[in-house]
């Protein structure tokens, strides 16, 4: 990740604005208190994740939510405190363009060498006092891929669940969903398997 900060604005603190004038290379440009964050393109495994995600998470969506990839926040309506998270969740109704400025219910991040320290610790701070309900964590791995839960809980985040590898996932916010960490990222029938039942082949006699 890139930290940037400059004059940009008569104030020396970038905003949105600026980010429309920045070049179109694949990164996420977001803004710290004006400040330019840079993050790489992402690699293939963390698309991966963020792609099977977002169909689960759309197929388990009941009416009157809305899934959202990417989505740009600006945080508590400030220009100056725009984040990009992976996925998120929000009611239909409580969009806003061109960014979100209402918390959504949910925000998905996928940590990358380059993004871990921010989405574990600045995130989570920053999420929670825009009060945002829920906020996972997903650490991509060819061997063991682990999904972490947290809740807002008077302010700040509480840690609800850790789920890795073959473990079922199960949470109710904010909507019942079942989910397999090790089908974000291994190879095989995932679509069959990433809510936790058997695929066709397993079930079959003989």
């Amino acid at each position: 990740m890139t930290v940037m900060s400059t004059q940009g604005t008569g104030t020396g603190r970038l905003t949105v604005d600026d980010l429309a004038r920045m070049p179109d290379d694949g990164g996420k440009y977001e803004l710290a208190d004006g400040r330019l964050e840079v993050t790489p393109a992402r690699v293939f495994d963390h698309t991966r994740v963020e792609g099977r995600l977002f169909g689960h998470l759309l197929l388990s969506a009941p009416d009157g939510f809305e899934v959202l990839p990417d989505p740009g926040m600006n945080l508590h309506g400030d220009p100056s405190r725009h984040r990009r998270p992976d996925l998120a969740v929000i009611r239909e109704g409580e969009e806003a363009r061109p960014y979100l400025t209402r918390p959504p219910l949910l925000v998905v991040e996928v940590l990358s060498p380059e993004s871990t320290i921010r989405d574990t610790h600045r995130k989570r701070s920053e999420y929670a006092g825009f009060g945002i309900e829920s906020y996972w964590i997903i650490a991509p791995s060819v061997e063991k891929t682990a999904v972490f839960e947290l809740r807002l809980d008077g302010g700040a985040y509480r840690d609800v669940q850790e789920a890795l590898d073959t473990d079922v996932f199960a949470t109710e916010a904010p909507f019942p969903l079942r989910l397999v960490p090790r089908w974000l990222t291994a190879d095989g029938p995932w679509r069959h398997r990433i809510a936790g039942q058997e695929a066709p082949e397993d079930s079959e006699d003989g």
